[in-house]
């Protein structure tokens, strides 16, 4: 068993509270024909630089059916930026158009594996992972973007099609966990391919 999970596996649920103040569940996309869920930062240059690509996919595939969760696992004793305030205000900005939720207790980016900011997962409408992996080729070079997998993937899932590429190497900034280093990361997180 990985640390990441793996194609075909399903969903972990979650508890998490929004910068909306509402709070989250698995439950609350349930009509989502496909839902994605990535794990995000406040900062980390990856994130930022490929936010705006990463808000197109999502505002094109929303009209098709998808629902769009980003979480922030990072610890904000590590970077305060990354605190729930911070997202609020983050959120306040750029005006996001998907759930941003808060993991304080980094359960859930434990329960998905997540390794990376951004890392996306990709599940179908049984939540069902399908793809996981990179959003883009070049995160914080969209004007170098060769691949967009993210885009690829929903496009294959929107249309009932088998993902052709599953599962890429997410790159970004490494989670910041509690009480860890900045750069640590967990023994069994190895590259996923």
């Amino acid at each position: 068993m990985g640390f990441t999970l793996s194609i075909g596996d399903t969903a972990p649920d979650f508890n998490l509270p929004g910068t909306d103040g509402d709070t989250y569940s698995l439950d609350s996309f349930r009509h989502a024909k496909v839902l994605v869920i990535f794990f995000a930062s406040n900062v980390c240059p990856y994130v930022r630089g490929s936010e705006d690509i990463t808000r197109r996919t999502a505002e094109q595939f929303t009209e098709q059916g998808a629902a769009f969760v980003a979480i922030n696992s990072n610890s904000a004793s590590t970077n305060p930026d990354d605190s729930f305030d911070k997202m609020v205000e983050r959120m306040e900005e750029k005006k996001f158009p998907w759930a941003y939720l808060h993991d304080a207790d980094q359960q859930t980016a434990l329960a998905y594996g997540a390794l990376r900011t951004p890392h996306f997962f990709v599940f179908d409408e049984q939540r069902r992972l399908v793809y996981t992996g990179r959003g883009v080729d070049n995160p914080k070079e969209i004007s170098e973007i060769k691949e967009n997998n993210l885009q690829e993937a929903l496009g294959a899932v929107i249309n009932g099609k088998p993902v052709s590429t599953p599962l890429t190497n997410p790159i970004g900034c490494n989670v910041k966990w509690e009480g860890k280093d900045k750069d640590w990361m967990p023994a069994e997180a190895c590259d996923l391919v």
